[in-house]
């Protein structure tokens, strides 16, 4: 099996100067949980719904909040982003994008082109539901 066959081709991508304000509307709305990262139609990186609960206060939309909080929502995609993410190009075997997210700290593996198009994204629960069909 090829990650052509399991990779999600519904992909939500993001620029590098967007806030994370419009990332946490976008998790929030799509249930996603990975972004693209796309400059000029290129994948410049990957951001996770963990990425951003990392950069953004735990004190938003509590009593505790201050402006001081609300302003992380001001930081920009690129300083929070996996860089140089780890990919894979079409037709490569699935078992490449297992050994990848079992061997490296990452949850999600872009599929792209030759020029780092992006064209699918698989992530360890597309693993997981695969394995579970195969019984």
């Amino acid at each position: 099996m090829t990650v052509d066959e399991l990779m999600s081709t519904r992909l939500v991508s993001v620029s590098l100067d967007d806030h994370l304000d419009i990332v946490r509307q976008i998790f929030s709305r799509t249930g996603f949980h990975h972004l693209l990262v796309v400059e000029e139609g290129l994948l410049v990186g990957v951001l996770s719904d963990r990425d951003l609960f990392r950069a953004i206060s735990p004190n938003l939309g509590t009593p505790a909040e201050t402006a001081k909080d609300i302003a992380t929502l001001n930081k920009h995609v690129h300083q929070i982003m996996a860089r140089q993410p780890i990919t894979l190009t079409s037709g490569a075997p699935i078992t490449d994008a297992i050994a990848l997210m079992a061997d490296q700290p990452i949850s999600c593996v872009p599929i792209v082109d030759e020029k780092q198009r992006p064209l699918g994204i698989i992530t360890w629960r597309d693993v997981m539901r695969w394995l579970k069909k195969q019984g």
